[in-house]
């Protein structure tokens, strides 16, 4: 199944994944996580990954932000094709093409909010623009906050901090690994209303993989993986509608 995002200009390609197989181990042990997965997606889109454990949400987030390498098949992020790169060339390239942001925040906790924002350039080499670090700051709402370190904050705060540091790289697309899910439900949706308002604003790429309808219901699209393929998709769902496709294929 190929899946393509709703704005199809070929020049506006944020995401693409050609033919991706993923498989672990080989003979009759052999794991085969991703089948064939082909998928398009454009700037400015936001998309929700679902399906039930061991369908390979994980391993295609990982593949497709170029942390994991696909057995066959290529992904390209923007115009470059990191299927074959080198580990030592792919992690320069993920630096400034590429923001994760994880359940966990991974903050580093010797350092500021600021400090923890600008990480990624300082690991590129590359100088803050204080104008963009000013502007990604106060779009996620610690302009206050700067030099607090991540003990003297909440988790939401916690995770603003990490969606900043996805972002300050001005990267192709971000990627979401159940941003929401250390989070009470008020928080979690205050940061999901900060993951759509950078999709306008910013016309950032975003890539969320989630277990929850609600959370799903946020993006602008959601596609279904089962078994290491894409079995569905869904534009402008609701969290019932979601639910529903959810619970008919009696797998989840």
């Amino acid at each position: 199944m190929t899946v393509t995002a709703a704005r199809a200009d070929s020049d506006g390609r944020a995401v693409r994944l050609e033919s991706v197989v993923k498989q672990y181990g080989s003979g009759p042990s052999a794991v085969v996580a991703l089948r064939g997965i082909d998928l398009v997606l454009d700037r400015g889109s936001f998309t929700a990954i679902m399906g039930p454990s061991g369908s390979g949400k994980s391993t295609f987030l990982h593949t497709a932000a170029g942390l994991d390498t696909p057995t066959s098949g290529s992904v390209w992020i923007g115009d470059t094709d990191i299927s074959r790169m080198r580990a030592n060339r792919l992690a320069k390239f993920r630096r400034t093409h590429v923001g994760f942001v994880f359940q966990a925040y991974n903050l580093l906790p010797a350092l500021t909010v600021e400090q923890n924002v600008t990480l990624p350039l300082l690991l590129a080499g590359r100088r803050v623009e204080r104008a963009w670090l000013d502007r990604i700051i106060r779009a996620v709402g610690l302009d206050e906050l700067r030099r607090r370190r991540p003990a003297e904050l909440s988790g939401g705060q916690q995770q603003r901090v990490a969606i900043a540091r996805a972002l300050i790289t001005r990267p192709d697309a971000v990627f979401a690994d159940e941003p929401t899910g250390a989070l009470d439900s008020r928080t979690g949706r205050q940061v999901l209303d900060l993951l759509a308002q950078m999709t306008r604003e910013l016309d950032q790429t975003i890539i969320m993989v989630t277990h929850d309808p609600a959370v799903a219901a946020r993006a602008d699209r959601v596609i279904f993986l089962a078994d290491g393929a894409f079995v569905g998709s869904e534009v402008g769902a609701t969290t019932q509608q979601i639910a529903d496709r959810m619970t008919a294929w009696g797998t989840w």
